[in-house]
């Protein structure tokens, strides 16, 4: 979206057309559009509308509610933090202490509604002017959030009274490829984290697949999941890491409530020795870690967690004998990983597996892998399953046991 085309949005005509339409339904946009032209409506300024309509119904996912009254571009809010959070982001800088963060690399401005949603002062730069209007856009309602259209390394931290930094940098392509190396973030992150030094309340944004090897000794990475999805990792420098550097993983499960609770698992400080799990048979119950977890490299802890031990040295899957801790009384626990109960364990063949499944008149399957090259889709369809109203549902997991490849058949396990 270039400059021209955020103006005309945030112009009291567009202002009162977005107000107009209704929410966004693809099978009346062409009808949609048709009678806006017949309106008089500039083709160029309906057609931007009607593409906030459905960007904003995709943005509820992130930002709930605030998703309706705010701006996007595709590629902005495929990078935008949820709310969710953005609002643990907020949390570790009001709890620092700070009170002005200069978010260096705004976008669209999710992180900065967040501080300023709980009292801090927010100084917000991007690069592209587009982009820091629509930033200015979906900040309007906080007063103490500036947004200039600026080089956010080039400012002068002291001189602004920042006392806390925040950056999220640009890791896709103009394409849309995702950028994996740190050095072709926009800006590369050495550049980010040097500031440091200068402000020691940093915060950067990294993709979930950064590598361990590599990561600065003196920050907290913490890789994050929200409902099963891995959906960052962030380095925290300072006094944003009040408990010290090192690994940690933060789940995040939502409540039938709507309320969300989080579970966070530490790992070693630098330089002392990882946990390192068992590997031992398959016991009545199979754990599957969460991702987060997973990306942290802290696997070993959910084996202490469940008094369990790895099927493979290489894979994270964890069996115990023990079955899931019951609740708490509060329901605000968060399990580290997914418990099933182990049914049956085989071979990995085809020809077997097939007969099992059909003596046990199983007609749909859900296909769980890890360490195998085998794929789902063409297992599925090797199968050949007959599925019938009668037919009965299996979940078969196919991974390796002690180097072997093999098959569990599992279903959830409910904790006591």
């Amino acid at each position: 979206m270039d400059l021209a085309t955020v103006e005309q949005l945030t112009s009291p005509a567009g202002r009162a057309l977005l107000e107009a339409l209704p929410p966004y339904d693809e099978a009346q946009t062409l009808a949609l559009s048709a009678g806006l032209r017949e309106r008089g409506i500039d083709p160029g300024l309906a057609a931007a509308a009607l593409t906030q309509t459905r960007l904003r119904e995709k943005a509820r996912a992130k930002l709930g509610p605030f998703a309706d009254g705010m701006l996007f571009t595709p590629e902005g809010l495929e990078q935008a933090t949820r709310l969710v959070v953005a609002a643990r982001h907020a949390q570790r800088y009001l709890a620092a202490g700070t009170t002005r963060v200069a978010d260096l690399t705004c976008g669209l401005g999710a992180d900065a509604l967040a501080f300023a949603g709980v009292g801090l002062r927010v100084l917000a730069t991007d690069v592209d002017p587009a982009t820091a209007a629509l930033a200015a856009h979906n900040l309007r309602a906080f007063p103490e959030a500036e947004v200039r259209c600026a080089d956010g390394l080039a400012l002068d931290l002291a001189a602004e009274g920042v006392d806390g930094v925040y950056a999220d940098p640009m890791r896709r392509t103009r394409t849309g490829t995702r950028v994996l190396d740190p050095a072709a973030y926009a800006p590369p992150l050495d550049a980010v984290w040097s500031l440091r030094d200068a402000v020691p309340a940093l915060g950067i944004k990294v993709g979930p697949g950064i590598a361990h090897a590599g990561l600065p000794d003196d920050a907290e990475t913490q890789w994050v999941s929200v409902d099963g999805d891995v959906v960052e990792a962030a380095l925290w420098f300072g006094p944003l890491a009040p408990r010290g550097p090192g690994r940690t993983a933060l789940v995040l499960r939502s409540g039938v409530d709507g309320r969300v609770a989080g579970r966070e698992l530490r790992g070693p400080r630098p330089g002392e020795e990882d946990l390192v799990a068992d590997v031992g048979p398959v016991g009545t119950y199979l754990y599957e870690p969460d991702g987060a977890v997973i990306r942290a490299g802290l696997v070993a802890q959910v084996a202490a967690e469940t008094g369990g031990r790895l099927l493979d040295p290489t894979i994270a899957y964890v069996t115990s004998d023990a079955g899931p801790q019951a609740a708490s009384s509060d329901g605000t626990d968060v399990p580290a990983a997914t418990a099933y109960r182990v049914l049956d364990v085989m071979p990995f063949g085809l020809k077997r597996l097939k007969a099992y499944l059909r003596e046990n008149g199983v007609g749909r399957v859900t296909i769980k892998k890890r360490g195998t090259a085998v794929t789902p889709e063409q297992l599925r369809r090797d199968l050949g399953l007959k599925n019938t109203p009668e037919s009965a549902e299996a979940t078969l997991v196919l991974t390796r046991v002690a180097g072997r490849q093999s098959v569990l058949v599992v279903e959830p396990a409910t904790r006591a």
